[in-house]
């Protein structure tokens, strides 16, 4: 666990925050031996800067940090790998998330070799919510491992052996229906994607609480490995694919969260877990596939994937009329041109809950970005052999026609579209270059705030 290994019960060393536009009154209080010691060390309290106070006596006995007066990660996102190894404690307040953002700064991947060095760790006072801070590390560490993984080692099966290990930690039930099995569900669009794999296809069906709460569901995109299929991707396209299940492993934290928080919903997580690989069984551009929705999909590109797996789960989501329906997705490139890397595209068919989410984001320093959700390309998505095509043949608009092609899939049913980097490509305070949980903590503030306690 991520929190075992950045908190602690007892901190030693202190930490001041120093607001950047108090610095001068605050350091007109300090001795001029102090003040000589912060100057030799540059410190003018901006954002994330960090010096050691030093005692009159002469030993360094207090760390000072900059802040903006912004409730984010800034402050102290990047100082557990910065402090040298050993207990810390705050000497003056802080807020819930920019302990988080130690916490989430102190994040490494240590799965294939040995951290560089422990983290600092930090004593959360008694005054901040210790049980949230710690599921929140918890969950997106849980959700970065998960994308950090190569794929060799995060095939479908793997994947599901993660959920079920998930379902078992919070007594939740599990079912994994895997193979050819998926036709049976009439889920010939996730089998489709992943017949040419090895490692079959499957869907991941996860639920958990009081049936009489309200009904949330989870889905994430679980391509494991995108080859592109046979439109296969160029080298450069392809060498981070293992993070095509980014939506996948972003849903499974936020679950993660809510059943470590007991939100009182009745949460159903679906996963459609697939390889788009190459091999004489693939699915073709051409191919026409029958879906859960029985809606028929023409393949224009089988890079187009995504959309595919996520087509079939909305369906089965949409039959039992939950609340709400969240989709998390590593989708389009045309998203990250959009918005860039470090905010989610955000689809809504609902204004108010887009407000809201909005709102959360900031709240949680999880910014989310609405995008529309524009009818009048519904053209670019229609098929003259089927009820819809896969991609779009247009350069334009193509995050929006692929939510308008997932839209297709959707009843009358409040549902958001996340369409997500889910990968830190550098790192900032609170975000380690690597895999991330994007939109995970703007949605649990978001039913937290709805139909938390």
């Amino acid at each position: 666990m991520l929190s075992e290994r950045c908190f602690t019960a007892e901190g030693t060393t202190p930490i001041q925050l120093v607001s950047s536009k108090d610095f001068d009154t605050w350091q007109a209080q300090l001795s001029a031996g102090q003040q000589a010691w912060l100057q030799r060390q540059g410190f003018t309290a901006r954002k994330g800067q960090w010096a050691w106070l030093e005692e009159d006596a002469g030993a360094p006995a207090s760390v000072v940090t900059g802040w903006d007066g912004r409730d984010n990660f800034d402050a102290l996102g990047g100082l557990a790998l910065k402090l040298p190894e050993g207990d810390y404690s705050l000497q003056t307040p802080a807020t819930d998330l920019q302990i988080l953002g130690w916490a989430l700064g102190a994040y490494q991947f240590s799965r294939y070799t040995a951290a560089s060095r422990a983290p600092a760790r930090l004593q959360i006072p008694s005054a901040n919510n210790a049980d949230k801070i710690i599921h929140s590390a918890d969950a997106v560490a849980f959700s970065r491992d998960l994308i950090n993984t190569g794929a060799g080692d995060m095939c479908p099966s793997h994947l599901a052996a993660e959920a079920a290990a998930l379902a078992e930690t919070f007594d939740a039930s599990c079912r994994i229906t895997s193979g050819d099995a998926l036709l049976d569900m009439d889920c010939g669009a996730i089998h489709a994607v992943g017949r040419a794999a090895e490692d079959p296809p499957c869907l991941i069906d996860l639920h958990w609480g009081n049936q009489a709460d309200p009904a949330v569901v989870l889905i994430g995109k679980g391509i494991t490995f995108d080859s592109g299929g046979l439109n296969l991707k160029p080298a450069a396209g392809m060498r981070w694919m293992k993070k095509d299940m980014g939506g996948a492993a972003t849903a499974m934290g936020l679950a993660y969260l809510i059943m470590a928080q007991k939100l009182p919903v009745s949460l159903r997580l679906l996963v459609p877990a697939a390889e788009n690989a190459v091999a004489g069984n693939a699915f073709r551009p051409g191919d026409v596939l029958h879906t859960h929705k029985g809606l028929t999909v023409e393949i224009d590109n089988t890079d187009a994937e995504g959309r595919l797996v996520l087509c079939d789960a909305l369906s089965i989501a949409c039959a039992e009329q939950p609340e709400l329906i969240f989709d998390f997705a590593t989708l389009t490139g045309s998203a990250r041109s959009a918005v860039g890397t470090e905010l989610a595209a955000m689809f809504c068919n609902d204004d108010n809950l887009a407000l809201a989410l909005q709102a959360s984001s900031t709240s949680s320093a999880d910014p989310v970005w609405r995008m529309p959700l524009h009818g009048g390309y519904e053209h670019m998505i229609d098929s003259k052999v089927a009820d819809v095509v896969n991609s779009a043949a247009s350069p334009y608009a193509g995050s929006i026609t692929a939510a308008l092609f997932l839209q297709r899939f959707v009843t009358d049913v409040a549902w958001t579209h996340f369409d997500i980097m889910a990968f830190n490509t550098r790192t900032r305070p609170g975000h380690p270059e690597g895999g991330e949980a994007m939109g995970l903590r703007a949605v649990y503030h978001y039913l937290e705030q709805r139909f938390g306690p």
